[in-house]
């Protein structure tokens, strides 16, 4: 097993409030053990991995996994985009609870990252990021009805709501590079890699 599977399972074994959907708890779990060894291997703080500060990572905890003790974790810095980012997944959340409060800066963090979204995450495939979306982001959900890549779909949306095009193709389908925004989205999970001692595929942002 793997230094990142490591700490999702140590995650899943500190247990869940019975408050708490499995779902809710396998999701987070993913997101913390990838941001975590990203961390660890990289030196970094585990604001600067997750997004998210000393106290809102506590809150996290008591949220999912109330028996975590949690190092330092810091101060991230949040860029404007990142920012813009925050801002549309809080809008578009499915209940304005504190857990989606927290899990907009975790994937608005993420969304920062190289690889595909559902790869960043944490995720074992794309689907699980999709259950996300719905379960905690319905109306992005529905708006993404032609299942765009998340990251397309995202900086389209800050793009628009910033009053510029993202692309100079009025509709997607006359585009000449329809498989930027909506092929495959291939890959193998992180986690997995990271526990077969692979090094982290290095893909195109955004994707």
């Amino acid at each position: 097993m793997g230094r990142g599977e490591e700490i999702y399972a140590e995650l899943l074994w500190q247990g869940a409030r019975s408050d708490v959907p499995p779902v809710d708890v396998h999701l987070a779990a993913s997101i913390l053990a990838l941001s975590f060894f990203e961390a660890e291997r990289g030196g970094l703080a585990l604001a600067e991995a997750t997004g998210l500060d000393g106290e809102e990572l506590a809150e996290l905890c008591r949220i999912a996994f109330p028996h975590v003790t949690l190092p330092e974790a810091g101060t991230p810095v949040v860029a404007k985009e990142e920012q813009a980012l925050r801002d549309i997944l809080w809008m578009n959340c499915g209940e304005a609870s504190v857990f989606e409060l927290l899990l907009t800066r975790l994937v608005a963090r993420r969304c920062q990252r190289p690889n595909h979204l559902w790869q960043d995450l944490g995720f074992a495939s794309r689907d699980e990021l999709s259950m996300l979306m719905q379960l905690h982001f319905p109306r992005l959900a529905l708006k993404n009805a032609n299942d765009m890549k998340w990251k397309k779909f995202f900086y389209r949306m800050m793009c628009s709501s910033e009053g510029f095009r993202l692309c100079s193709v009025p509709v997607c389908a006359e585009c000449d590079d329809f498989d930027a925004c909506f092929g495959p989205e291939d890959g193998e999970a992180l986690l997995a890699r990271i526990a077969n001692g692979k090094t982290a595929p290095q893909q195109m942002g955004h994707a």
